[in-house]
C-alpha cells in the first residue's frame, strides 16, 4: 500500500530561541492527518523540487485538533542544512507535503520512573513525553545545548526534575574535545542517582556517538 502524502500550509510561525524555531501548519489538508498516540510522532517533510525531493524526518510537537494545525520545531544554525533556513523563512500560506506521521515511544503508566536523554534535536519529542506524562509519574530530563538561551520551559503535572547541559556552543561549532563519546551530556546522565524500580528509557539525538554510547551503557550497566 502507497504512503499518504499530506500537505498543510503554513499558518505562522515562532522563534522559540535563538537556535529553536517552531512552525504552525494547518489547512485544509489537516482532514488527511492521521494523529497517533505516540509522544515521539514524526512525519518525512519534502524539500527540494518534484524531480529532486529531499527528505528530512522531524518531531510533530503537538497536535491541535480545534484549531486544526500541528506544531514542528526545527533547530537553526543560521544557513546550514536545508529544513532550518526554511523554517526561519516560511511565512503563511508556504505549502509543506510530508509523509507521515510515525512513530514509536509513549510514557508507559507502568514505568516506575522515567529517563529522557538528548540534545537539541531531541526537545520536541522529550517535551511532547513529558507534557503527557501523569501527576504521579516520575522522571529525570537530560538535555544538551549551546548555553541558557537554549533552555525551553516544559509544561508538566508530573515529578520531572530537568537538568540543561551546556556544552558552550552549537552542535557544529565544537571541537572534539567536547562532541562524540566526550560530550558532556554523556558524563550527566552517568553519574546521575539511578532510581528505585524499573526505568522507561527514551534517548534520542542527531550525535551519533552520544546515542551509540548511552544506549548502550544503559543497558548493560543499569538494565
Amino acid at each position: 500500500m502507497p504512503r499518504k502524502k499530506t500537505t498543510l500550509t503554513v499558518v505562522r510561525t515562532e522563534a522559540l530561541t535563538p537556535h529553536m524555531h517552531r512552525v504552525y501548519l494547518g489547512g485544509p489538508g489537516f482532514e488527511e492527518f492521521d494523529a497517533i498516540d505516540k509522544t515521539d510522532a514524526y512525519v518525512k517533510l519534502f524539500f527540494g523540487t518534484e524531480d529532486e525531493p529531499i527528505m528530512r524526518t522531524y518531531t510533530v510537537r503537538s497536535v491541535d485538533t480545534d484549531a486544526r494545525e500541528i506544531a514542528i520545531d526545527f533547530v537553526v544554525h543560521g544557513d546550514e542544512g536545508v529544513a532550518g533556513p526554511w523554517a526561519t523563512r516560511a511565512k503563511p500560506g508556504d505549502e509543506m507535503s510530508f509523509f507521515g506521521p510515525s512513530g514509536a515511544y509513549a510514557p508507559r503508566p507502568d514505568a516506575d520512573w522515567h529517563l529522557f536523554a538528548g540534545d537539541e534535536s531531541a526537545i520536541p519529542a522529550i517535551s511532547a513525553a513529558v507534557e503527557a506524562l501523569p501527576e504521579d509519574a516520575i522522571a529525570k530530563v537530560f538535555i544538551e545545548v549551546g548555553d541558557r538561551h537554549d533552555e525551553i520551559y516544559m509544561e508538566t503535572l508530573a515529578v520531572v526534575d530537568v537538568t540543561w547541559v551546556h556544552r558552550g556552543a552549537s552542535s557544529n561549532e565544537i571541537g572534539d574535545d567536547r562532541a562524540g563519546d566526550n560530550a558532556p551530556l554523556i558524563e550527566a546522565v552517568k553519574n546521575t542517582e539511578w532510581l528505585p524500580g524499573q526505568a522507561q528509557v527514551f534517548v534520542h539525538g542527531e550525535a551519533q556517538a552520544v546515542m551509540h554510547n548511552l544506549r548502550p551503557y544503559i543497558r548493560k550497566e543499569r538494565g
